[in-house]
């Protein structure tokens, strides 16, 4: 069984082939710049050279197309007929109330991602495009969707609404959802898995740092608090968004620059942030080495993140009441060891200790790490995320007909 994963951006289709049987990505890749012109396919076959390829998509369609072409082509696919695929998954970003985990597509659905789609208008359109395309392309098997918001379903009342008047949320969905869930789901298990404890005795707070950030506290194996909201804006200082800040700023601004609210909506999600402080990096790699060359602003990014991320980690502290693990993941999260350090540090009474030495030497290749000394209350891990897994599995598990709620559910990354 092979299956096809998809996440389609407004101008771009991320793949991925994985083949069950052999647990195993057997091909992925991205086309990029549809419909904007000079599109092109980058595509990674495991121990071939990567293959690069321009041509022309002028939508999704065009461009589903390619990929199931290449991956199908004598010279540099991985299949030898298209029907060789038995099912695709989706990601989509935003589900609202009306998903709390992954289902198979259907026209009632579509219909109902549509009348979300007001929530992330940047997001689920492309989604949605992308889910129609693959159903042209690919009209014979089962399409499966995949919510970045379901794993935050769980979150009790108190936690997800905002002090705004009732109506905006009886009325227009206005209220926290969370994303990244597989993402916190995945880490979360893996960490109860480590802890040698079933994900439901576990209390643990999942760091998901990248060029976006979200945490999570999660009470005996679910959701119960994430840092993200309505839209991934709200939480943690990101690569290019703001995350949380005075909600006064942004109307004050806009009188100041005498510009609209797209226009200020642009800049809190693609000009603040990392890219703000410093006024050039969102990579924290350009980051610290500036800041180990004396530059100021990125010295002062690093500070304000690690501060944050410190501020979050206390919040969902007293959240949970008893933490078991803290889990960093995400790029930054997996590689960027002072970013890790400077969030930790001080919080030894709260029986979070680390290992220094270790820290140090964790990145993604290490694979999952623990990186707080045997005395730490808290234990401290470093697990690169696999989200991809939790997607192939909810796409099988829904075609096998054994699919159930994730803490129910028995993933295979669960030993």
């Amino acid at each position: 069984m092979k299956i096809l994963a998809l996440n389609c951006g407004s101008s771009s289709v991320k793949y991925q082939l994985y083949d069950w049987e052999n647990q195993k990505v057997v091909a992925k890749g991205i086309v990029e710049r549809i419909g904007i012109g000079d599109s092109f396919i980058v595509h990674e076959v495991p121990g071939k050279e990567t293959h690069r390829e321009e041509y022309e998509c002028h939508d999704h369609i065009a461009a589903i197309n390619l990929v199931v072409h290449t991956l199908e082509s004598p010279t540099k696919g991985v299949i030898s007929k298209i029907s060789e695929i038995s099912a695709v998954g989706h990601r989509v970003v935003h589900g609202g109330e009306k998903f709390k985990r992954s289902v198979l597509i259907t026209e009632e659905v579509v219909k109902a991602i549509e009348e979300v789609q007001h929530l992330a208008p940047l997001h689920n359109p492309p989604n949605l495009a992308g889910i129609r395309g693959a159903q042209k392309v690919l009209p014979d098997v089962p399409h499966v969707a995949i919510f970045d918001t379901a794993f935050h379903q769980t979150m009790p009342e108190y936690a997800y609404l905002y002090a705004v008047p009732y109506e905006w949320y009886e009325k227009y969905g206005v209220r926290r959802y969370g994303f990244h869930g597989t993402s916190h789901l995945y880490v979360s298990k893996r960490a109860a898995a480590l802890l040698g404890k079933p994900a439901k005795e576990c209390n643990i707070i999942t760091m998901h740092i990248g060029n976006g950030v979200s945490h999570t506290a999660i009470k005996n194996g679910v959701s119960v608090d994430t840092s993200m909201g309505l839209t991934p804006l709200e939480g943690a200082v990101m690569g290019t968004r703001c995350g949380d800040l005075d909600p006064a700023v942004p109307l004050f601004m806009q009188q100041q620059l005498n510009i609209t609210p797209k226009e200020m909506d642009n800049i809190l999600n693609k000009k603040s942030g990392i890219l703000g402080i410093t006024g050039k990096y969102t990579d924290r790699r350009d980051v610290i080495a500036g800041s180990e060359q004396g530059d100021n602003r990125c010295n002062l990014a690093l500070e304000i993140e690690a501060y944050r991320l410190k501020k979050y980690i206390g919040a969902y502290y007293a959240v949970l009441g008893r933490v078991d693990a803290i889990v960093f993941t995400a790029g930054v999260g997996e590689n960027a060891w002072l970013i890790r350090e400077k969030a930790l540090q001080g919080l030894e009474n709260l029986g979070i200790i680390i290992d220094f030495e270790k820290n140090k030497k964790t990145f993604s290749k290490s694979g999952e790490t623990e990186i707080s000394t045997p005395e730490s209350r808290v234990k401290v891990f470093v697990i690169p995320t696999n989200e991809e897994l939790v997607f192939i599995e909810d796409v099988v598990a829904i075609l096998n007909g054994t699919y159930k709620d994730h803490t129910e559910h028995q993933y295979t990354f669960l030993k």
